[in-house]
């Protein structure tokens, strides 16, 4: 039976790249007889794959070690990658060989950010609240650029808002998103209309009922018309 069973990634340490490929080393020390040792790559509880001696080995009890590639992704972030040794002797063995497990490898990956479009119409009437909404996810955290159409302090935030637009918020608005990973970037196309205003509303010095009436009756003579 091994004695100490661990883990690690070939040549790497510190955080993972996404779509990067790597290799888990599993290293088995002092088991004997080493053709017999099978050992199994996890991911959490998630068999990834096998691995065993395809030689003949002395019954000397020897330090072993076994690889195991794959592609990091985005989704392996805070995933925790182990391995398992055991010796399968066959008849004369026991029937379920006891498993060595090595202590769990937390997997850091970082990965850039990814926006659903690279652009966006919007168009708007004066006097509504405009609001551009650039949010992505990544590792490490994204930070925000906003190029606005026009002289203002550009914010910081992932979400802009202006309460009340005018045509002064008319134009392109380019939102770049970056890490350490990469930069993406994405362009609001902005169109503030002006309000419109029934001239039945408007009349000074006419009620509001009265006025809704002669609204009522113009749009039937227009539609008989």
């Amino acid at each position: 039976m091994p004695t100490n069973v661990s883990i690690s990634v070939l040549n790497h340490s510190g955080p993972m790249l996404e779509k990067i490929r790597y290799n888990l080393v599993c290293e088995v020390r002092d088991v004997a007889p080493a053709e017999n040792l099978v050992v199994t790559f996890y991911r959490g509880q998630t068999e990834l794959g096998k691995a065993q001696f395809s030689r003949l080995t002395s019954r000397i009890p020897e330090n072993d070690s076994f690889s195991l590639s794959f592609t990091a992704t985005k989704e392996d972030d805070g995933a925790q990658f182990s391995c398992g040794a055991k010796l399968e002797l066959g008849p004369e063995g026991p029937q379920r060989p006891l498993v060595v497990r090595s202590q769990s490898l937390t997997a850091t990956v970082h990965y850039g950010p990814e926006l659903q479009n690279e652009v966006n119409h919007i168009s708007i009437y004066e006097g509504e609240t405009l609001q551009l909404n650039c949010s992505s996810v990544g590792n490490p955290p994204p930070s925000y650029t906003w190029i606005l159409p026009f002289n203002d302090s550009s914010p910081a935030s992932s979400v802009l808002t202006f309460k009340s637009a005018n045509f002064k918020h008319k134009g392109q608005y380019n939102c770049t998103v970056s890490n350490s990973v990469m930069a993406v970037s994405v362009i609001f196309e902005v169109d503030v209309q002006g309000k419109f205003k029934s001239s039945c509303w408007s009349q000074k010095g006419v009620p509001w009922a009265f006025g809704m009436v002669l609204c009522l009756i113009f749009s039937v003579l227009c539609c008989c018309s």
